[in-house]
């Protein structure tokens, strides 16, 4: 395991076993602008972020707070959203899977 893997690692994977969370600075994540946007008073290089990056998922347990918010105004997914209403939910059947901001 990397030191940048979150150490909630072993639930993680009990919650959502196809991610892999690691902890980055929002400036190493390298954030879409709408996000950045929305943070015009947070320190870039300070604060964390818990997340997926391929799977644009974030863990709100472990991720600054004003960057959980302006995650969930974008095509990002809480964890909890993943696992029930997102693709990470049960499938049902006819359903075609949407993202959020995406028609």
């Amino acid at each position: 395991m990397s030191s940048r893997t979150c150490p909630d690692w072993p639930r993680l994977m009990e919650i959502a076993p196809d991610l892999q969370f690691m902890h980055y600075t929002v400036a190493e994540a390298k954030l879409p602008a709408e996000v950045l946007a929305n943070l015009p008073e947070v320190s870039l290089q300070a604060v964390a972020v818990c997340c997926d990056l391929e799977r644009h998922v974030f863990n709100a347990e472990h991720t600054d707070p004003k960057v959980a918010e302006a995650l969930r105004a974008t095509h990002w997914y809480d964890l909890r959203e993943w696992t029930t209403t997102g693709p990470g939910g049960a499938p049902q059947w006819g359903a075609i899977p949407q993202r959020r901001g995406y028609p």
